[in-house]
């Protein structure tokens, strides 16, 4: 196991998925939960990656010597150099991870020791602004802090760590076994040395490092999915299509293998909800933001989060 230490704080869709990928690789990595509560929905993703991790490598062990074999891009394989004694070490990391990865629910302990403190907590500022204060007072010196936050720029939250020149974001897409990308952005006190660290940390887990070179909301990717997305949420709310039929006309139209809305059960409702609601004229209902957050919260309300809970947009079970 890797001698370097990861803590993710926050074990919800894409938290649990840097950890188990943290983990994955090599990293002696531990998640931090508010509560028993936390852990107890965090345990299912963390079953479930594990399942999926294995569910493809033995994909992969069926189709060994085909053309045109897939191998998921955070395994760190290529293709031609897979043969069935790789597969074997894949399978053998995919069981260290689930053994070895840690809950917490001690901010000092998981504070202790640690290399790169990831933070991937909901997109709600204020709840962000106190977490950092907090994580702050119990941070080693050399720790190098992340945000994953999808729509908050690091600099918003650097004046509540002493050291904001080792703060920075490394933005995560989600299944990142397979769209291995990590987004590394700083802010105007980030130093280059901790920015460079945190590129070769993506490395290491088995990401592409993709450098944003100023302070963006959304990054590179969200910046482009995000608006969308919305699009999409807009023709639903307003009864212009169903998710079925705008799903279909996205992907026949260009070919991508997903919709839509198949992409917002990927991501998941609630972080779908956080976003819009952080829009202003989401408190109006008769605003498209507003439509769009009263229709997640009904889906939200009746327990259909997404593909970690069986049933968003579409059912899984």
């Amino acid at each position: 196991m890797n001698n370097k230490k990861v803590t993710v704080a926050g074990g919800g869709v894409l938290g649990s998925q840097i950890a188990f990928q943290s983990a994955f690789s090599g990293f002696d990595t531990t998640i931090w939960l508010r509560s028993e509560g936390s852990i107890g929905r965090s345990q299912p993703k963390i079953d479930r990656l594990y399942k999926i991790y294995l569910s493809e490598i033995e994909t992969l062990r069926q189709n060994l010597g085909k053309p045109g074999i897939q191998v998921p891009g955070g395994f760190g394989v290529k293709a031609e150099d897979l043969t069935s004694e790789k597969l074997n070490e894949l399978q053998e990391k995919v069981e260290s991870a689930y053994k070895n990865l840690k809950l917490s629910l001690s901010l000092e302990d998981s504070a202790k020791g640690c290399d790169y403190y990831i933070e991937s907590m909901a997109e709600i500022p204020d709840e962000k602004h106190e977490f950092y204060r907090k994580l702050d007072k119990v941070l080693d010196d050399n720790t190098i802090v992340m945000t994953n936050s999808s729509t908050f720029l690091p600099s918003t939250f650097k004046e509540d760590i002493s050291k904001p020149e080792r703060y920075l974001a490394l933005h995560f897409a989600n299944n990142i076994w397979r769209s291995n990308i990590g987004e590394v952005m700083g802010h105007s006190e980030t130093s280059q040395a901790a920015y460079d660290e945190v590129v070769e940390f993506a490395k290491a887990i088995n990401m592409v490092p993709i450098k944003v070179l100023k302070e963006q909301p959304g990054y590179l990717l969200n910046s482009m999915l995000v608006p969308f997305l919305n699009s999409a949420q807009y023709l639903l709310a307003n009864g212009i299509g169903d998710h079925e039929n705008i799903d279909r006309a996205w992907k026949l139209g260009t070919g991508s293998p997903l919709g839509p809305f198949q992409i917002l059960d990927i991501v998941g409702l609630t972080t779908a909800y956080n976003i819009v609601s952080s829009n202003p004229e989401s408190k109006n209902p008769d605003s498209n933001a507003g439509k769009i957050a009263a229709m997640l919260k009904k889906y939200i309300d009746e327990g259909k989060t997404g593909i970690n809970a069986g049933e968003g947009f579409y059912k899984y079970r």
